[in-house]
């Protein structure tokens, strides 16, 4: 479906390893410190919890999906893997397998789940049988002089080859085929003492059988063993150079290996033979992970420095998913007036476009060489602005894909906030070091007017979208109303008790909403110049200590506050964020607190808590002020107040957790923020929420099949809608033969027109009948057109969210239809020149029998 989907669960930590059971149905998730999470991808849920108590370097669940093991310390575990079943605990221990001397790295079990193979720090391989094998308990495998980065046996065979961090792989042969490991039978008094000990293991919990393995086992522990011979070892790196290998993958039955490097480099090689297949650079940073698909032919690549993820089909050599992020933190995003893309900019002087429907990026522009810190759209769409410190405002086109417009100042300023009249003809920015607001014309890219006044750098822009006015806040406590009809004269002058951070506009343009250094949010009535409300929201932020800060996280709030604004489509709520992991959404009539969002769990960042651990804290502050990896004896350098985001060079860096931008989506269904946790979006459309609507004991969905068998499609609609299941709905419309949609759209009340339009909004991004839901949309409009207008106010996110939809497949299609276009008329020309050719051809063959026959005559 090309599309991608985030998951509503998170751990504590970042995630260092996902096992994937062989059926796609449950995922392991396991963080930094040891914690597992077992989840149901299909459910989407968290089934079970579990920790290891400590860091866990891989895990791999076994082909059969009975058996995953993990690996930790310099040991690997095995479990039984969960059933279909409900148990009270999911994780049983099986085995414990002892053996390397260090950190074990990777994992790779046989086809028929009878042995699998570990890799380890010490250089070493371990292959142990997963069950009781009278020939295999265990096997050691050295032959190299790195650690060992991944191990794959041959397909059907216990034939392995090894890889290392020095790019050496070695091939080693079996002398043993699976199907001839022989399990050792059980005694009498063996059965009667495993029955004993599951009587107790009834009783107290398993902790499962330990396997010890030795490098150097006596002659009576080979006799009548497996046993492994070295058959070829091959080095990737050319003379001289040191390249690490980070990552490696092989499919078993292509004989496909590719290996990634630090360098950036991935190779593609046949084995046994070693025969490469194609070499290609892909990243300037290392690779960090590499999997394969089921049938071969696509290889996907992580690399974790500039989190980049992409998908290569090495058959044809082309590019099937191409996704990066930003480098650094993201800034400020932007929603287009449909709704359907999100523009962002970062730190590090991108700005990248993202599709909402399929949340992927399609175009990155690169221009600005300094850090953006504003974007946004015209109203038309199809043009984005951008700011940055670099001196320069740019404008993109989105049908080229082109910077067609750069706009200066006369010396040279940094910019930090952007604004865009409705009409899209006049750009402003402010600036952060001359304390001006440079007014240019898009269509000219001259420059009109530099607005003066403001004795402190500019924070924020924002234009009235009904009236000429422009509102600009600064340091120096005051904001501006500038109208455009006047000159661009000063209207009014608000002034504040604390230094101003961002001004929004509502969208009916009758209200202005400002949020100030000391946390206050205030709302103006900005034709008087009269302050209508006012929001203590300090409290709500609930800053964390941050593990540096020698004071607590109260004292540290005082200096906190809102950095960021933005009115909901129907302006009724407003969205604030700031330095903290809450995200606030507030009545603007009651002047209340809604409801506060907490972007992330990750005690990765820094902030996170607002008492730190006890545990930590010594009578001179906390542990976390030693930084045991920095060196020498200076310990760590404490960054200097007002240092935004400290000391990079740091061995131990965390970043600290704050949202810089807000923005609600047009069609009232979304919003998005950007956080250092990245481009997060918080929706209303799921479809795992349970929502009846006016519900009652007769609705059921046998009655519902009921009425709609008895071709009652009026009554059926409206019992589905009640019971708000989305698939019954679907089924229930879908079920309307076309001739009938006229009569059923005029006998709908009017509470079910807006929901039947909310469904088809929805149904156009999933559903393969367009013709079908075009029909609905078009008798809904008519039929019900002059009522919905009465009403427009209310309705207008849901009609530009159907908008939003009905465009997108109108550019797929109109894409596609010009694809066709031009494809006919080259079918077109070439079978008018092979015609013209061949005409050409039988008229030189005729003259040439004319002059034979008049020759034969003379």
């Amino acid at each position: 479906s090309n599309k991608c989907e985030t998951f509503p669960l998170a751990t504590r930590l970042n995630i260092v390893c996902v096992g994937l059971s062989p059926d796609g149905r449950l995922a392991i998730l396991i963080d930094e410190e040891g914690a597992a999470l077992l989840v149901s991808l299909i459910g989407k849920c968290v089934i079970h919890h579990f920790h290891f108590h400590k860091p866990v370097h891989s895990v791999s669940f076994s082909p059969d999906g009975k058996k995953f093991v993990i690996t930790k310390d310099n040991v690997a575990l095995m479990y039984h893997a969960p059933g279909r079943k409900r148990e009270f605990n999911a994780f049983v221990l099986d085995k414990t397998y002892y053996g390397p001397y260090d950190e074990t790295t990777c994992i790779d079990w046989t086809d028929d789940s009878k042995c699998f193979a570990v890799g380890s720090k010490d250089m070493s391989t371990w292959v142990f049988g997963a069950e009781r094998w009278a020939n295999l308990i265990y096997y050691s495998l050295g032959g190299h002089k790195d650690v060992i980065v991944a191990c794959f046996f041959e397909e059907n065979s216990l034939d392995l080859y090894t890889v290392s961090q020095d790019a050496a792989l070695c091939v080693w042969q079996c002398d043993t085929e699976l199907d001839g490991l022989k399990p050792i039978p059980l005694k009498d008094a063996d059965r009667e003492k495993s029955a004993a000990k599951d009587d107790e293991e009834l009783l107290e919990e398993p902790k499962g059988e330990e396997i010890h393995g030795k490098a150097n086992p006596n002659e009576k522990e080979t006799r009548e063993k497996v046993k492994y011979s070295r058959v070829a070892k091959y080095f990737f790196n050319k003379e001289g150079d040191f390249n690490n290998l980070t990552s490696a993958a092989y499919h078993k039955k292509t004989h496909l290996l590719v290996t990634g490097f630090a360098s950036g480099i991935f190779h593609l090689h046949e084995l046994p033979d070693f025969n490469l297949i194609h070499s290609l650079s892909i990243s300037d940073q290392r690779i960090a992970s590499i999997t394969i698909n089921c049938t071969g032919d696509w290889i996907a690549f992580g690399c974790s420095g500039l989190g980049q993820l992409l998908v290569w089909e090495w058959q044809s050599e082309s590019y099937v998913l191409k996704q990066q992020g930003h480098f650094n933190s993201m800034v400020s995003l932007a929603y287009s007036p449909d709704g359907q893309y999100i523009v962002t900019g970062g730190e590090d002087g991108k700005v990248k476009v993202w599709n909402t429907s399929s949340s992927f990026c399609f175009v990155t522009f690169t221009e600005h060489t300094s850090g953006v810190t504003a974007v946004t759209f015209t109203s038309n769409g199809y043009v984005i602005l951008s700011a940055s410190l670099d001196g320069t405002v740019r404008a993109f086109d989105l049908h080229r894909y082109r910077n067609f417009r750069t706009f200066t100042s006369p010396r040279p300023s940094q910019f930090s906030c952007l604004a865009v009249d409705s009409s899209g003809e006049i750009v402003s920015a402010g600036s952060q070091d001359s304390f001006e607001i440079f007014i240019w014309s898009m269509q000219s890219g001259r420059l009109l007017d530099v607005l003066s006044g403001h004795e402190g750098p500019i924070s924020s822009l924002s234009f009235n979208p009904m009236k000429c006015v422009l509102a600009s806040a600064s340091w120096d406590k005051t904001v501006k109303l500038w109208d455009m009809l006047d000159s661009w004269r000063t209207k009014e002058t608000l002034i504040l008790n604390s230094d101003v951070l961002v001004v929004a506009f509502r969208p009916d343009g009758k209200e202005l909403a400002v949020a100030a250094l000391n946390g206050q949010i205030t709302f103006w009535d900005h034709e008087n110049a009269v302050q209508t409300g006012s929001i203590e929201g300090r409290h709500d932020l609930q800053m964390g200590r941050k593990e540096l800060d020698k004071i607590t996280a109260k004292q540290a709030a005082k200096g906190k506050s809102f950095t960021t604004l933005c009115y909901s489509a129907d302006g009724q709520s407003i969205l604030a964020g700031g330095l903290s992991k809450f995200v606030c959404i507030y009545n603007v009539k009651e002047q209340i607190l809604m409801k506060k969002f907490e972007i992330s769990c990750n005690f990765s960042l820094d902030a996170m808590e607002e008492y730190l651990d006890r545990r930590k804290m010594t009578e001179f502050g906390s542990m976390a002020l030693i930084d045991e990896g920095a060196g020498g004896e200076d310990g760590v350098a404490i960054p200097l107040p007002g240092v935004k985001r400290g000391d990079m060079s740091y061995r131990h860096f965390k970043p600290e957790i704050r949202v810089t931008c807000l923005r609600f989506s047009p069609t009232g269904r979304s919003w998005a923020a950007t956080t250092t946790e990245g481009l997060l979006i918080y929706s209303l459309d799921s479809g795992l929420i349970f929502d009846p609507f006016e519900l009652d004991i007769d609705v059921t969905p046998s009655n519902i099949h009921k009425t709609l068998h008895q071709k009652e499609y009026t009554m059926a609609i409206i019992m589905a809608f009640k019971l708000n299941e989305k698939k019954l709905i679907q089924e229930v419309m879908e079920a309307v033969p076309s001739n009938e949609v006229d009569v059923v759209c005029s006998s709908l009340p009017d509470l079910y027109v807006e929901k039947v339009l909310e469904f088809l909004a929805s149904a156009f991004e999933i559903s393969c009948h367009l013709e079908f839901y075009l029909i609905w949309a078009h008798k809904l409009l008519m039929l019900h057109g002059q009522k919905l207008k009465t009403r427009s106010v209310k309705l207008l996110p849901v009609i530009q969210f159907l908008q939003k939809s009905i465009q997108r497949h109108f550019e797929d299609v109109s894409k596609l239809c010009e694809w066709n276009i031009y494809n006919i008329k080259y079918a077109l020309a070439i079978s008018q020149q092979r015609g013209m050719k061949r005409l050409a051809e039988e008229t030189s063959v005729d003259e040439g029998g004319l002059d034979s026959d008049s020759d034969y005559l003379m």
